[in-house]
């Protein structure tokens, strides 16, 4: 074993400054010193020089600042916290965690679920006035239509008072005990306290607020007891240990406090109560540092031990633990102990927890002594968990402002005929228009955590139903509507519910395709048609949208079908036959002659007529070198066909050609005709 090394020698100015030399600096001078070292992690040589500061001037709490920052910095280090810790760390979900608030880290009261898909109690967002309140998670605006909160999700709300019924009103007269306590009326609230601890005997929160009660009350010692509970069973909660950091000081327990606030600091290095706690604290305790006789140049209590350089060989030659070592001290933690305490429960406290799961089905929850935080219920039942719409499992859960829950896929198809929540009629406008449908987290955690199989099989027959609508040759959409043509623009406008859900399923799925046709009078739509593929789609507010597509592929409609109020068919796509030899030379002579004169009649027309063509459908294509290089043929002449002036049904054969050196030859009969009319 090591000898302790002997402490280092003080420095002359302070040897001067202890003796009553009159050459000592000014105490902001020495002020300043001391947190410039404090601030660099040399804290054994930053406390003298607060001692000696101390001595010339009485220092203030809020003079304390950069010490207790360096005091908690170590805490962080020996805790193994984010050096730049901003907020407590997370638990591991405990019993009913899961229904949890992250703002006021209590049990769900008035769930409201926010746009972002994030829950909390609804008085917790309240009182950051609704038009200002923003999600703690992922800081996005939470407020609805006019400012207004989104109101208490339903299906959230009825499966707490079905599962937890205690712990529900144990919450409401949290709320109770909440408003008589800022009524002043504090006995009538600590009487509520009590109920709800007799209902809920394992709501860190319940213990922590009857701290404050008790507190108030100059029950000290109950007030102790009630924060070192909630420290218990929340080893990492701020507000507990500040909880606890208040009691013991006003107990004069102000080593005990000091180490609390400063662990606060750990967790959360804003914390401006636990900051200013803390440099109170550290004021009375040391009443500003005075000097001691001792040769470390130290001060008595837990200060003289947290700036004990070394306790063994191996922290001596390793400077960069230097700061640890300090911190180990008793500045932090006590002993292992009360590291112990922080990092878990006790054993006493785990035995006297009750078990507080939700059960799958079949699985009988285990009677307790009647405390009334049992599950009230042997399974979870499936049907709790279905949507409204399609009376199945919630795949993709959205919460509306007005508080009810829909698939996000049932929801979509509601708006698009109709902008109004399905159940209770309220106007959905600023929802559809904002096209953010965020899953309500929470929902999606409930139905994996306690119908896994259940939520198998569902995402089983969505992964199934987006397979058959990806396959582009069964079933495939059609939009009934005009001529398209490959390589050729086509925008489309899309107004009723049945396209907007068409064109919905072909950006979810990724194909970007659809098929176009003309009508028919007899089978509905034509039996040749384009396949388009979209480049971009603007949604508006009301729900319309305009579709940025291209033409890609022909095809052949071997069977007409619906599906869901829109058209689909069965396909098989075309190509043009190619030809060799002979026949190829004589093809690239008729492609030649018959561009040539599409060109001259394009540069024929007006101006006017002209800048629309151009506007719409783009410059004409190039020719192209090798006129089968294409399966559909040469661009120029899908884009003659869209703009030249004739009706579907004259367009149709074209279409369904396979043969290039038969279009081009009608292309040149309709441009032929077209000159000889203008002659005359």
């Amino acid at each position: 074993m090591g000898s302790r090394q002997p402490p280092p020698e003080p420095p002359l100015v302070l040897q001067q400054l202890a003796a009553g030399g009159s050459r000592a600096p000014e105490w902001r001078a020495l002020l300043g010193r001391a947190d410039g070292l404090a601030a660099a992690g040399r804290l054994p040589e930053a406390l003298p020089l607060y001692r000696l500061a101390s001595r010339h001037r009485q220092l203030r709490a809020e003079q304390l600042g950069r010490l207790v920052e360096c005091l908690a910095r170590g805490v962080r280090l020996r805790e193994g916290l984010p050096a730049a810790a901003s907020g407590s760390p997370q638990q591991q979900p405990r019993d009913w965690e899961v229904f949890g608030c992250r703002k006021c880290q209590g049990f769900l009261f008035e769930p409201v679920s926010l746009p972002c898909g994030h829950t909390f109690c609804k008085k917790c967002l309240e009182r950051e006035r609704p038009p200002r309140a923003r999600c703690v998670l992922c800081r996005e605006e939470g407020g609805a239509a006019g400012g207004q909160l989104p109101r208490v999700n339903v299906i959230l709300s009825n499966l707490l008072a079905k599962w937890f019924p205690c712990q529900v009103k144990a919450s409401q007269l949290r709320h109770e005990g909440n408003r008589l306590y800022e009524e002043k009326k504090v006995q009538a609230a600590l009487q509520k306290y009590n109920e709800a601890l007799s209902l809920a005997p394992n709501d860190h929160l319940l213990y922590s607020n009857r701290s404050q009660i008790n507190s108030t009350l100059k029950a000290c010692e109950e007030a102790l007891h009630d924060a070192e509970t909630a420290c218990r069973l929340q080893p990492y909660w701020l507000k507990g240990h500040l909880r606890k950091g208040q009691a013991l000081a006003n107990l004069g327990k102000t080593e005990e406090a000091l180490r609390e606030f400063l662990f606060c600091l750990a967790l959360d290095t804003g914390n401006k109560t636990a900051k200013s706690e803390a440099q109170k604290v550290n004021v009375e305790q040391k009443k500003g540092f005075p000097l001691q006789e001792e040769s470390d140049v130290t001060t008595s209590g837990s200060l003289r031990k947290s700036i004990q350089i070394t306790e063994s060989k191996k922290d001596c030659l390793e400077e960069e633990n230097k700061l640890t070592s300090i911190a180990e001290s008793a500045f932090l933690i006590s002993d292992k102990r009360n590291l112990l305490k922080r990092k878990g429960c006790s054993e006493e406290v785990r035995s006297t927890e009750v078990p507080c799961k939700l059960m799958k089905k079949d699985v009988v929850d285990t009677k307790g002594n009647g405390t009334g935080q049992h599950i009230p219920f042997e399974s979870v039942d499936p049907s709790d968990l279905d949507c409204s719409l399609c009376m199945r499992l919630f795949y993709e859960p959205v919460t509306t402002p007005c508080g009810h829950t829909f698939c996000l896929k049932c929801l979509e198809r509601c708006l698009d005929h109709n902008p109004k929540c399905p159940l209770c009629k309220e106007g959905l406008s600023e929802c559809l228009a904002m096209r953010k449908y965020c899953k309500t987290v929470l929902m999606e955690e409930l139905i994996a955590r306690y119908l896994p199989e259940e939520l198998t099989e569902r995402r089983k027959i969505y992964e199934e139903e987006i397979a058959e609508l990806s396959n582009l040759n069964k079933n495939v959409p059609i939009f009934v509507c005009t001529m398209a043509y490959p390589t050729v623009p086509c925008p489309l406008h899309i107004f009723e519910p049945c396209y907007r859900l068409m064109i919905r399923r072909c950006m979810e799925t990724g194909t970007k395709q659809f098929g176009m046709c003309i009508s028919d009078p007899v089978k509905g739509f034509a039996d040749y048609g384009c396949i388009l593929e979209i480049r971009n789609v603007e949604f508006f507010a009301d729900g319309r949208s305009v579709v940025d597509s291209i033409g890609k592929r022909r095809f052949k409609v071997i069977q007409h079908s619906q599906r869901d109020g829109y058209n689909t068919a069965d396909i098989e796509y075309i190509e043009d036959q190619k030809v060799q030899g002979q026949d190829y030379a004589a093809l690239l002579v008729l492609h030649d002659s018959v561009y040539d004169l599409a060109y001259t009649w394009f540069n024929s027309l007006k101006q006017a007529l002209k800048s629309r063509i151009l506007s719409h459908f783009g410059p004409m294509p190039a020719k192209d070198p090798d006129p089968q290089a294409n399966p559909n043929g040469p661009a120029w002449c899908w884009w003659v066909l869209a703009v030249l002036p004739l009706e579907n049904r004259a367009q149709l054969p074209f279409l369904a050609m396979k043969s290039l050196k038969d279009r081009l030859n009608g292309i040149r009969r309709v441009l032929t005709f077209m000159s000889r009319t203008r002659s005359r």
